[in-house]
């Protein structure tokens, strides 16, 4: 790492503490709606296996969560550690954004989230239902206040700068900034497929493993539901997204179609794949299908896209990551897609829970919601470069003053204590995953409370 800059070494340390952190929240996210699912399915229908898979998963849950506070309490202290000029410039906005998160969000998911794990036998079903409920919706609301700040720093409106320095004059404007509503969108489903593939996967895995049961076979078929439902829709918000990335955002666009320079009068050829290279300004090797980038992406045979060489080269995102970061989220969008159609012809068949190969394909599949995710956001960040807060503040101007010998050691530490410990609360996670879920008779009898008595921590509950 010698021969790094300070200021590449901060990027680097913030890509791996939030790329490592956003795994959890999306989970976390998924699971607390799938569980108030699991939960409203119960109550309505008396069928015991939702609740077997309500116990089973809220276990998961805990873990998931525990995780997902942790690694995000870094990223807090990292804003003034590592990026005080930009704290400088842009704290009255992103300040307050994400204090009405720990307000509205973080205390409403900690109020309930006791009675949520702890509460069976103790309170009254509505009331449980209703913790769990809760929980959900502070997932959604803490995602909510995060994806504005972000999606503020992409496309900022609503205040003007005094003296160096940000000050907000209109906060409607700069909560729902204009990529606000598409990327909220993209986000929600997002985690709702990374947490339907993982429900997929596990049940895959058994249910290869021999262990059919009634509760295995609904994790599957309630997953495979998710993802038939939720991929399509994703695809048009992806869309809609990319229209509203072309406006805002124009070398972001050229840099992920690697696509350099217009001919007079003809239309842009979408860049299916290649090689960009930034000295060269060129695509090298690159597999071109001439109309398509202009259809896609302005929806007609005529206009053209922005092209990379229209823009100074210190304002030109790095073709060369956001290129393949996209064609690696959009490449795994297509095999979700064929999953799930793959999973409605077996339905259709009777051979959803016994056809083998299918079951190997979705337990392959079930880490590639998260890889999709951090593909779209290694694409979304990426591309934001030259800018922290796009045309206003640049990376340059936004770092500490630190040396790069201090970022290669706290880097460093990083990356070790990070693998040292979530590796540990993953694979216990994990573990808890490949035990599967418990059929009711197998649960422990009101007559032996023992174990919830005596619980007193969020993590407990997977004990």
């Amino acid at each position: 790492m010698s021969n790094l800059a300070a200021l590449d070494l901060a990027r680097i340390q913030f890509a791996f503490t939030v790329s490592f952190h956003i795994i959890f929240p999306a989970i976390t996210i998924g699971l607390a709606s799938f569980l108030a699912v699991l939960e409203g399915c119960w109550l309505k229908t008396h069928n015991a296996v939702y609740k077997d898979l309500y116990k089973f998963w809220s276990k998961i849950f805990a873990v998931n969560f525990g995780m997902g506070v942790v690694s995000g309490l870094v990223m807090a202290y990292e804003f003034g550690t590592n990026w005080a000029r930009f704290s400088d410039f842009a704290g009255s906005v992103t300040g307050p954004l994400l204090t009405y998160e720990v307000l509205t969000a973080f205390f409403l998911e900690a109020g309930f989230l006791g009675v949520m794990l702890f509460g069976w036998d103790r309170v009254g079903r509505k009331l449980h239902f209703f913790a769990t409920v809760m929980v959900a919706i502070g997932t959604l609301i803490s995602m909510f206040w995060i994806l504005s700040s972000n999606s503020w720093m992409q496309t900022p409106q609503g205040i003007e700068i005094v003296d160096g320095r940000v000050v907000p004059l209109d906060w409607f404007k700069i909560v729902f900034n204009p990529s606000f509503p598409f990327r909220l969108a993209h986000m929600a489903l997002a985690a709702f497929l990374s947490t339907a593939f993982f429900v997929s996967a596990s049940a895959a895995w058994h249910l290869l493993r021999g262990r059919n049961t009634p509760q295995i076979r609904k994790m599957l078929s309630m997953g495979m539901w998710m993802i038939l439902v939720a991929t399509p829709v994703q695809v048009v918000v992806g869309d809609a997204h990319g229209l509203n990335t072309l406006e805002h955002q124009p070398a972001k666009i050229a840099a992920i179609e690697g696509h350099w320079e217009n001919k007079p009068g003809e239309a842009s050829p979408l860049v299916l794949f290649g090689l960009p290279d930034m000295d060269a300004e060129t695509t090298r090797y690159s597999l071109e299908v001439p109309y398509l980038g202009s259809l896609i992406l302005t929806h007609s045979l005529d206009k053209q896209i922005p092209a990379l060489k229209s823009f100074a080269k210190e304002d030109r995102p790095n073709s060369t990551i956001v290129f393949w970061s996209f064609r690696v989220m959009a490449g795994l969008g297509t095999l979700m897609l064929a999953c799930a159609l793959l999973a409605l012809v077996l339905r259709r068949n009777g051979a959803l829970y016994r056809n083998r190969l299918f079951l190997w394909f979705a337990l392959l599949m079930g880490p590639s919601g998260l890889i999709a995710l951090l593909a779209g956001w290694f694409t979304t960040e990426v591309g934001r470069q030259p800018w922290v807060v796009y045309g206003m503040l640049r990376t340059t101007n936004a770092a500490s003053n630190h040396s790069a010998a201090q970022m290669s050691l706290t880097l460093a530490l990083f990356v070790l204590i990070y693998f040292s410990v979530f590796t540990v609360g993953i694979g216990y996670m994990m573990r808890l995953v490949r035990k599967g879920p418990v059929a009711h008779e197998q649960l422990p009898s009101p007559e032996q409370p023992e174990s919830l008595a005596t619980a007193r921590r969020p993590l407990s509950v997977a004990d």
